[in-house]
C-alpha cells in the first residue's frame, strides 16, 4: 500500500502510551470537523510501570510496534502525535487570578494577564505544568461567566485547575517517542482525554466523576458546571487484580491476564454456583479446574477496595455529594463483568460504562473503554489544532508564551460553551 506522508492540516494521530497496552488511532480530519478514523495499532506494553517509563528500549519497541500497525493499516506516515500521560507521579491543585481590565472592557490582552496569574503559584522544582483549563471568570465579583470578551468592569478574576506531572518522567516519555522518529505535539492528561471520548455535555453540566481504570493507574476526573473540578490517581487497577489472580491460583502472570479477562465477574450475584473454568499451572505441571466462583472471591475484594478508594477521595475533596450524572467506568479494566453493578453498590449513584463516541470510519473497532483515552486524544488534537502553532506543540518546556495560553483557552471556551 503507497504511504502518504502525514500533515497537519488533516492527519491527527493518538497515541496512549499505558502500563498494560500501547496504542496508536489515526484520525482524518473531515470538512465539517468530524474525525474519521482510517488506521488503528495495539501492541502489549513492557516498559512501563504504573504509567511510568522504567525501560526505554522495551517502551519504544512496543510504541514502534503499534504505531507501524496504524500505519500500515491507513497508509499514512506518522510524524506527530498527541501522548497520553498518567501515572502517581501527576499532580492538580486548583488556582485564581485577578488583574485589572485595562480599558472598562475585557480585551484579549486581559484575559491573558489574569491567565497568567493564575498560573504564578510555587511548584516543586521536579514538577512542571502540563494543563491549564479554565473553569470560570469573575468581573467585579460576579462569577459563572465562560466567556468575558466585551463585558464591562473594573477588576477580572480567573479560576483555574492546574495539572502538573514529574519532569523527569515527561521527557522519558518524549525520549522514547522521539526515538521512534515522531514528534510529540503534546503531552495530554489522560482522564482529560478520555472524559473528550466519553462523557457528554449534560453529564459535565450537572456533575459527573470519570473513572479511567488502566492497567497501573486509576485515573479520576470530575466536572461540574461544564468545566473540569478535580483530578487525582489512585495507584490500584487492572495489573493488581492480574496479580492477584496469578497468586491466588497458583498461575502465571499471562494465564492470569487471560483468565481474568475472560472469566472474570466483580459481583458474586451474577454468575453460577456451578461453573468452573480452566486454569493453567506453572511450569509442566497439568492445567487443573476451579469453580469460577473461587475467581470473583479474588476480584470482588479488589474491586471494592478500588471503588471505595474512589470513595474517599471524592469525599475528601468534596464532591461525593455534588455528582447528579453520578459516575462513568472507562478504560480497559471497566471491562470486567459485574463491575458497574459493584459500583452502584459502593457509591449509591447511578453508574455506566463510558464508550468512545463521536468519531466515524474504524468506530466499530474503537468501541470500547480500552480505547477511550486514544480516540480522546484525537479529539483533544482536533478542538486545539486551530490554536496550535508548530513551534508551539511542545506544551511541556518551562517557559510558555502567553499569547500561546490565550490562544489555547480562547478556543477551549468557544469549543466548550
Amino acid at each position: 500500500m503507497a504511504r502518504k506522508q502525514a500533515t497537519t492540516e488533516n492527519i491527527i494521530i493518538g497515541l496512549d502510551i499505558g502500563t498494560s497496552k500501547i496504542a496508536a488511532i489515526i484520525g482524518k480530519v473531515k470538512s465539517d470537523g468530524g474525525i474519521e478514523v482510517v488506521g488503528m495499532g495495539r501492541y502489549p506494553s513492557k516498559g512501563l510501570k504504573k504509567g511510568v517509563v522504567v525501560n526505554i528500549d522495551a517502551t519504544v519497541e512496543s510504541i514502534q510496534r503499534a504505531i507501524d500497525e496504524a500505519e500500515r493499516m491507513s497508509g499514512v506516515t506518522a510524524h506527530s502525535v498527541y501522548v497520553g500521560i498518567a501515572g502517581s507521579h501527576i499532580s492538580s491543585f486548583n488556582s485564581n487570578g485577578m488583574v485589572a481590565i485595562s480599558h472598562k472592557e475585557v480585551g484579549e490582552e486581559d484575559i491573558a494577564r489574569v491567565i497568567d496569574a493564575a498560573k504564578t503559584i510555587a511548584i516543586p522544582s521536579d514538577q512542571e505544568v502540563l494543563h491549564i483549563l479554565p473553569q470560570e471568570f469573575m468581573i467585579d465579583s460576579q462569577g459563572g461567566i465562560r466567556e468575558p470578551i466585551g463585558m464591562s468592569g473594573v477588576r477580572l478574576e480567573a479560576k483555574v485547575h492546574m495539572v502538573t506531572g514529574s519532569v523527569s518522567a515527561a521527557q522519558n516519555i518524549t525520549k522514547c517517542v522521539e526515538r521512534c522518529g515522531l514528534v510529540v505535539a503534546d503531552l495530554v492528561l489522560e482522564q482529560l482525554a478520555s472524559s473528550e471520548a466519553v462523557l457528554s455535555e449534560d453529564e459535565k453540566e450537572l456533575g459527573v466523576c470519570l473513572v479511567d481504570i488502566g492497567g497501573g493507574t486509576t485515573d479520576i476526573a470530575v466536572f461540574q458546571q461544564g468545566a473540569i473540578r478535580h483530578t487525582a490517581v489512585i495507584p490500584i487497577a487492572g495489573d493488581q487484580a492480574t496479580n492477584d489472580i496469578a497468586h491466588a491460583f497458583r498461575t502465571p502472570t499471562s494465564a492470569a491476564e487471560d483468565i481474568k479477562k475472560r472469566y472474570a465477574c466483580a459481583i458474586s450475584q451474577l454468575i453460577a454456583n456451578d461453573e468452573e473454568i480452566e486454569v493453567p499451572s506453572v511450569g509442566d505441571r497439568p492445567a487443573r479446574c476451579l469453580s469460577r466462583r473461587s475467581l470473583v472471591d479474588v476480584i470482588e475484594p479488589r474491586y471494592e477496595e478500588l471503588f471505595q478508594l474512589i470513595q474517599a477521595e471524592l469525599r475528601r475533596a468534596g464532591f461525593e455529594n455534588k455528582l447528579a450524572a453520578g459516575v462513568v467506568l472507562t478504560g480497559g479494566s471497566s471491562l470486567v463483568e459485574g463491575a458497574v453493578e459493584l459500583a452502584e453498590e459502593v457509591f449509591h449513584m447511578p453508574v455506566r460504562l463510558g464508550l468512545p463516541h463521536g468519531v466515524t470510519g474504524l468506530k466499530e473497532e474503537v468501541n470500547s473503554p480500552s480505547y477511550a483515552t486514544t480516540v480522546g486524544l484525537l479529539m483533544f488534537a482536533q478542538r486545539h489544532l486551530s490554536a496550535a502553532k508548530p513551534e508551539e506543540n511542545r506544551p511541556n518546556k518551562k517557559t510558555q508564551d502567553v499569547q500561546s495560553v490565550f490562544d489555547s483557552m480562547k478556543n477551549w471556551f468557544k469549543k466548550s460553551f
